[in-house]
């Protein structure tokens, strides 16, 4: 069973996701929160596995800030959040995938997509599908100051090369197709550098490997 928080100022918005779930039994509404800081503080009580998260909202601590705040909170190994959107680039989504978002869904999507998409997230995958990924780089990546990545030094020469192919915004199938080498093999190098980067997804990867400056905005772009 998946345990899901919604989080939206709009009433109306946060009942239509409710109505979606509710025919769905893998999935169970544990709390409504209208505003950032409710949503911090539901979190700590009901510990969700996903928390869908507005991006704009009143009141002292807006979506990002709350995704911040519960990604950091002490023990929480499990619950991800999952962006809400009114646009597919919002100027705050790269900033909300920075504070430790899993991915990010626009409102208005099929019934169909919102259910596999936080059962996507639950798995603990990160959906930003990678053209999506290669916009936000493109849009948000803005040259930073370096900061020290822990655990590169422990990938292998392969591991590196899919790593960066990764924060490229290219999908395992694209960097076997690069590579020469098999779905499987990517996916087992992809596992193997989730582990050694202690990062939560691919997601974390593409943050950290520009604000380890191991690739650089708009370098090897299409």
């Amino acid at each position: 069973m998946v345990r899901i928080l919604i989080v939206d100022d709009q009433q109306l918005v946060r009942t239509g996701f409710r109505m979606i779930l509710a025919d769905e039994t893998q999935f169970e509404v544990v709390a409504e929160a209208q505003d950032g800081s409710s949503a911090v503080k539901l979190a700590t009580e009901v510990q969700p596995d996903v928390v869908l998260m507005d991006i704009r909202m009143p009141g002292g601590i807006d979506g990002i800030e709350a995704t911040r705040r519960i990604v950091a909170l002490p023990g929480n190994g499990k619950t991800k959040v999952l962006i809400l959107t009114t646009f597919d680039l919002d100027e705050y989504v790269f900033d909300a995938l920075r504070a430790g978002a899993s991915g990010f869904l626009l409102k208005d999507v099929p019934a169909h997509h919102l259910i596999s998409g936080i059962q996507i997230v639950a798995d603990g995958d990160a959906l930003l599908a990678p053209s999506i990924t290669k916009r936000l780089i493109g849009e948000f990546a803005v040259p930073q100051p370096a900061a020290p990545l822990s655990g590169l030094t422990d990938l292998t020469a392969r591991e590196l090369e899919v790593f960066m192919l990764i924060a490229r915004g290219q999908s395992n199938s694209e960097i076997a197709e690069t590579l020469i080498l098999g779905n499987n093999t990517i996916k087992t190098h992809v596992t193997r550098i989730l582990a050694k980067l202690r990062a939560r997804d691919r997601v974390h990867l593409v943050v950290m490997a520009y604000e380890a400056g191991v690739v650089k905005p708009g370098a090897g772009q299409e």
